[in-house]
């Protein structure tokens, strides 16, 4: 059980939802929750107009808040009650796409009841289980939720980067607690960890980079058993050939380049260890 660790999820959590913005083409930024609709207040640490009409947004404070991820994000997905980093993992993702489908991830990576309420059954299996694989499983599992918007094609980068790392800082802080326990570990172990994490993540990039590279190069291979009985080219089936070879390879380099930047967080999470 992590309590208290409201504070130091949401400074990592604010990191990505960013400063003060009031671009007047985002509807969120208008207290009436459409362009051109009441004031223009803007949004900053995720805290919108559109929410919160009766805020003077601009000159929001952390101390402002705070309360308010309490209340919205934190207390739903029972932040106090889950091991460190579980509830950084958890609580980022309510953030980011509802607090519903982040405890219902959490309750499938544990096995246990899914219904998007985390409760004594959660909470008991979480405390039980390897904090650093559910860290893991939980943020694969959201950043494949991600992929599948419509929208990932325009916010995929800082997407990836933000479950990348947030699924680094997890794990260290889920170490950092262990060890805590555990008197006989130091500050050098947890580093160890963090730095064997962002060794694995760079050995799966480059496996799936060469990988990539393997499939644009085979695929422009049309062999003899792609042409049709009249001695003609098949195109219909080289075209459905060269379409499952490009599917691959844009999978391949996506996920090439998330492990990349997964390495890059555990790196700075082994850093500041």
């Amino acid at each position: 059980m992590a309590k208290g660790n409201l504070a130091k999820c949401l400074k990592i959590t604010l990191e990505h939802e960013g400063g003060y913005t009031n671009d007047k083409r985002d509807p969120g930024n208008w207290t009436g929750g459409k362009v051109g609709k009441g004031v223009l207040k803007g949004t900053k640490y995720g805290v919108a107009a559109a929410s919160y009409p009766n805020l003077d947004i601009r000159n929001l404070t952390l101390a402002d808040v705070e309360p308010i991820y309490e209340k919205n994000y934190w207390k739903p997905v029972s932040g106090d009650a889950l091991p460190a980093g579980v509830d950084l993992v958890t609580f980022d993702y309510g953030v980011n796409s509802g607090v519903s489908r982040s405890a219902r991830s959490l309750q499938a990576v544990l096995g246990v009841h899914v219904d998007g309420v985390i409760g004594a059954g959660t909470i008991l299996a979480a405390s039980k289980a390897d904090g650093k694989g559910v860290i893991q499983a939980v943020c694969a599992r959201r950043l494949s939720f991600l992929q599948g918007l419509k929208i990932w094609s325009t916010f995929k980068r800082g997407w990836s980067r933000r479950v990348a790392d947030v699924e680094a800082r997890g794990v260290a802080m889920w170490l950092a607690s262990v060890a805590a326990l555990n008197t006989g570990a130091a500050k050098e172990t947890v580093r160890g960890e963090l730095f064997k994490e962002a060794e694995a993540a760079d050995k799966t990039a480059k496996t799936q980079k060469n990988a990539a590279a393997g499939s644009a190069g085979g695929g422009a291979v049309v062999s003899s058993g792609d042409v049709a009985v009249s001695g003609d080219v098949n195109w219909l089936l080289v075209g459905g050939i060269a379409a499952v070879v490009i599917v691959v390879i844009v999978l391949l380099v996506m996920k090439a380049r998330h492990n990349g930047e997964r390495a890059a967080a555990y790196e700075r999470a082994a850093a500041a260890a």
